[in-house]
């Protein structure tokens, strides 16, 4: 049913789908961690949150900003992968995992990334921190502001590598942000991530993804483990062309990580199903318009309008146009107008652009006088 609503100066349309027969709202998915999400790649879409915005010690898996900085200079041309950075005493001498650099030595950024996404090196994160930034405190400095600037609002670092800080934090969400960015701009590089070895100064390590070594369609990205963190995973898989993000948090052991990593990806690949709501292009709505040649605009999703649902959650959705109206002309073509808000029972509320489908010209003298003596009696159509 369509309802046409005035509300606090907004007029909302609310379309409600209901599909076949009234069901129970889904169960809500339950997992130990003390962060998760879980996120459909393509649209962004939120298909399960647990305390997704709570700044958490991320350990290892901060390492993702340290290779986000080093890929934005190899796409912008300021580095090369053959370029060739220093190793300092402090970056020789940092504990826990390591890459095995040697100090006064040089080495190439495409080792140094791998020493970085493969073997988890603390001592490669350094290298590349001193050397884009002078100092590694510089560096943090930078990362975080660049982090901020994607929108990863619950971050804070310290360091490059993760290494325990109590105000090294980041949230999962942030996390999923990150993963996303690297694999939507920098396929290239992305590729790294699927190994699942390499061999630097004569010492082989593997990948510690225990994913990689499942059945599950998983390419990356990172765990991460400190006393104070506990055990995380930033991950990503596809399916049948259907690629999801995870990051989980904050577990208690590390067969969790893989146990738990495994069996929210299943849930997001078995239980949700992909509906198009709307075609790139298609008119969703019109608005009403204030003093333009014509009294309508209508409101277009540029982009098509996906939504993952469980087959439950899809019998409740429901779907809002927003805007404030009437508009007032003139309206361009392609400005936007409207949002697009898409509810349903276990996921986060979406919303989305709609833009003008065409544009709306002022009306001459006579038809403004004659819309706002209309208006002023009858109000909006």
């Amino acid at each position: 049913m369509l309802n046409r609503l005035w509300w606090d100066g907004r007029l909302v349309f609310g379309l409600l789908a209901l599909l076949a027969l009234a069901s129970n709202v889904a169960r809500a998915y339950e997992i130990p961690a003390r962060a998760a999400i879980l996120i459909e790649h393509e649209t962004g879409q939120v298909l399960f949150a647990k305390n997704a915005d709570l700044p958490l010690q991320p350990a290892s898996m901060s390492k993702l900003m340290t290779v986000f900085m080093v890929f934005e200079r190899l796409k912008a041309g300021r580095l090369t992968l053959d370029d060739e950075f220093s190793v300092s005493e402090k970056a020789w001498r940092k504990g826990g995992s390591k890459m095995f650099v040697e100090v006064g030595k040089r080495v190439r950024v495409d080792d140094l990334l791998h020493g970085i996404i493969v073997q988890s090196g603390n001592d490669a994160c350094i290298v590349v921190a001193e050397n884009l930034a002078g100092t590694e405190e510089a560096f943090a400095e930078q990362a975080t502001e660049r982090a901020h600037q994607l929108g990863m609002t619950n971050t804070t670092l310290k360091n490059a590598s993760g290494w325990p800080d109590p105000e090294h934090l980041m949230s999962v969400r942030d996390l999923a942000i990150l993963a996303g960015a690297i694999i939507r701009d920098y396929p290239e590089y992305y590729t790294i991530f699927g190994e699942s070895e390499f061999e630097f100064n004569g010492i082989k390590q593997y990948a510690r993804n225990p994913l990689l070594r499942r059945d599950v369609g998983a390419d990356g990205l990172k765990t991460g483990h400190t006393e104070a963190a506990g055990y995380g995973l930033t991950a990503s898989a596809v399916r049948d062309g259907r690629r999801l993000i995870l990051v989980v948090a904050g577990l208690e052991k590390p067969g969790q990580r893989a146990r738990e990593a495994e069996r929210l990806l299943e849930h997001g690949f078995r239980d949700f199903n992909a509906y198009q709501l709307f075609e790139a292009g298609e008119v969703v709505e019109s608005a009403d318009v204030w003093l333009g040649d014509r009294e309508t605009v209508s409101l277009v999703a540029e982009q098509p309008v996906t939504l993952a649902l469980t087959p439950e959650a899809r019998r409740e959705l429901e779907v809002k146009v927003i805007y404030d109206g009437p508009i007032p002309a003139p309206v361009p073509r392609g400005s936007t107008l409207a949002q697009l808000e898409i509810t349903a029972p276990g996921i986060e509320p979406r919303r989305v652009p709609l833009v003008a489908g065409e544009e709306i010209a002022e009306a001459g003298l006579l038809g403004r006088m004659s819309s706002a003596i209309g208006y002023l009696i009858w109000g909006p159509s």
